[in-house]
């Protein structure tokens, strides 16, 4: 067992093995700053083996999600540095989605309004992105004179919502409604703001309930995949799928299915027994 993270730059709370961070700057609509970038960082670094937490939930305090790195704390100051200093930053922020893409614990964004910039990302690099219909989402780098390949995105966004589509998002900037978004397969679902809450609930206690070990080695695999061949993909999933079949989720699924009379796999306790 490792200590919860106990970051204070935002919100973190842990329930029935449900880690929920909330970005918690409203009155800068939850724009980043260094502290955040970095204590983000090490709290995805330390859910990866985190047994105790089976979903993790990121949100953002209302009126927005994310709108990306802060005027004031990071994007002036950065004028300030070199070019070392620069690469040093940006670095920073590739460990964030690194090691949110690494950690195998599901990860759901539930988009509580505008998503923008380095936000954007980060809603990117989860796994699961349940939106409000005001969450309008832009990959806004090019607008502010950066490059739109940013945080992993040119990597990230045309396995969502393919090359033409992601040439767009990325070279314009501009805005995607939410509805659009979710036409284009980057978000899951879209739901009216006062109905969030309950949606990211249900997705988050269905992948808490579910085979642990099976879910996180798919996400692994997903990721592992992306740069494999054919053949090594093959191989590599009948290893996985061997790897899951010692694993307890598999032998409770068949004990469930062939009880007399069939009973309902259970793959999550709580600590009170149920």
């Amino acid at each position: 067992m490792t200590d919860a993270p106990n970051p204070t730059s935002f919100r973190y709370e842990e329930v029935d093995a449900i880690a929920t961070l909330t970005l918690s700057r409203p009155e800068k609509r939850n724009a980043l700053t260094f502290q955040v970038y970095e204590e983000l960082t090490a709290t995805f670094e330390a859910l990866a083996t985190r047994e105790e937490v089976r979903t993790i939930v990121i949100t953002g305090e209302d009126p927005a999600f994310c709108t990306g790195g802060d005027v004031n704390d990071i994007i002036g100051p950065l004028f300030s540095r070199s070019a070392e200093g620069l690469l040093e930053f940006t670095r920073l922020t590739c460990r964030l989605i690194k090691a949110m893409r690494e950690c195998a614990t599901p990860i759901v964004a539930s988009l509580n309004g505008t998503v923008a910039g380095a936000g954007a990302v980060i809603a990117l690099a989860s796994d699961f992105r349940v939106a409000a219909e005001e969450a309008r989402i832009a990959f806004l780098f090019t607008k502010v004179g950066l490059c739109g390949a940013d945080m992993g995105a040119a990597y990230l966004l045309p396995r969502v919502v393919g090359l033409a589509r992601a040439t767009e998002m990325l070279v314009l900037g501009d805005f995607v409604e939410a509805r659009d978004a979710e036409r284009y397969g980057l978000y899951h679902r879209v739901v009216p703001k006062a109905e969030l809450a309950d949606a990211t609930r249900a997705l988050a206690e269905r992948l808490r309930d579910g085979p642990a070990f099976a879910t996180r080695m798919t996400k692994t695999m997903l990721e592992r995949e992306a740069s494999m061949s054919l053949d090594q993909a093959m191989e590599a999933e009948a290893q996985a799928q061997a790897i899951c079949m010692h694993s307890p989720d598999y032998r409770e699924y068949f004990e469930a299915f062939t009880a007399k009379p069939r009973r309902k796999a259970v793959f999550y306790k709580r600590g009170d027994g149920s």
